[in-house]
C-alpha cells in the first residue's frame, strides 16, 4: 500500500507563489511516476504535472512556464513550485503516484486547497 500526504496549500494573492509538497510512504518503486492533479469547483480533475525518477517532467499547457515539478527520490517526496498564480489556479491539488510495475495503478492523496485571490 501507498500513502500520500500533501502540504503547502493556502490563500495567496494573484501573482504570488506557493510550494506544494507530497510525502509518500509504504512500498515505493523507482519506476513509479509522481505527479499533481487539480480539481476546481464544478470541474473535473485535471492533470497538472508529472515527473519520472530520472527527472523527465511533463506539465499541462496552462501551467507551463509558471509551475515546476521536482522530486527527492531519497525521501520519496515530490514538490510543485507554483509561481505567477492566477485566480484560475484555485483548486484542490492532489498528489498522485502512478505505478507501472505489475500493472497500472494510481494512488491519491486527500488533496490540499489552493485559493488565489484577485
Amino acid at each position: 500500500q501507498v500513502q500520500l500526504v500533501e502540504s503547502g496549500g493556502g490563500l495567496v494573492q494573484a501573482g504570488g507563489s506557493l510550494r506544494l509538497s507530497c510525502a509518500a510512504s509504504g512500498i515505493i518503486f523507482a519506476s513509479d511516476v509522481r505527479g499533481w492533479y487539480r480539481q476546481a469547483p464544478g470541474k473535473q480533475r485535471e492533470f497538472v504535472a508529472s515527473i519520472t525518477v530520472g527527472g523527465s517532467a511533463n506539465s499541462a499547457g496552462s501551467v507551463k512556464g509558471r509551475f515546476t515539478i521536482s522530486r527527492d527520490n531519497a525521501k520519496n517526496m515530490v514538490f510543485l513550485q507554483m509561481n505567477s498564480l492566477e485566480p484560475e489556479d484555485t483548486a484542490v491539488y492532489y498528489c498522485n503516484l502512478h505505478r507501472v510495475r505489475g500493472g497500472a495503478m494510481d494512488y491519491w492523496g486527500k488533496g490540499t486547497l489552493v485559493t488565489v485571490s484577485s
